[in-house]
């Protein structure tokens, strides 16, 4: 998929059809995450999978809409450790995930924490490490084809700020 294509498309998905995915494409998400940028390269983070239904459902007690995590496919925590920008750096590893998978036709949603201690419990995070987010991957319950519209036109219907309240010229 073109990479604006996969940009500008890309929505976020809550409901996840009851179908694994395949072991190869999990790893090409974690890979792209590995991958990822990151401030003097330290790679600050750790990902975590959420395998067990048990440890799901705890860190589903920890964030904003449990919904999202427990339906997923595949449930991964990124924790990070150390000083300077490292949510900024876990937001990087977040989104190249996040679109590697939708490349493959797999949505994906981060998931906001709303109890810090329980999330770090949750995914057996240090006493010095923090959660910056879950992400809940799977496929979309209601398919969603990005090749329908161009690039243009997805952004066009974005529900988002124009372009001139955003962008500023100096």
């Amino acid at each position: 998929m073109d990479a604006f294509l996969a940009v500008a498309s890309r929505r976020e998905v809550r409901r996840y059809a009851d179908r694994p995915i395949p072991p190869e494409v999990e790893r090409r998400i974690l890979e792209a995450g590995r991958v990822s940028g990151s401030s003097r390269n330290k790679q600050p983070w750790r990902f975590v999978v959420l395998e067990r239904r048990e440890t799901i459902e705890r860190a589903a007690e920890a964030v904003w809409a449990a919904d999202n995590v427990l339906g997923a496919a595949l449930v991964v925590g990124l924790v990070v450790a150390g000083k300077g920008p490292v949510s900024f750096d876990a937001g990087r590893a977040a989104q190249n995930m996040m679109l590697a998978a939708w490349n493959d036709g797999i949505g994906s949603c981060p998931n906001g924490i709303t109890n810090p201690d329980a999330c770090r419990t949750a995914v057996r995070a240090g006493d010095e490490e923090q959660v910056a987010t879950l992400v809940s991957f799977g496929f979309p319950a209601h398919p969603r084809d990005p090749r329908r519209r161009s690039p243009e036109e997805w952004v066009e219907r974005a529900d988002r700020r124009p372009f001139d309240e955003v962008v500023e010229f100096l």
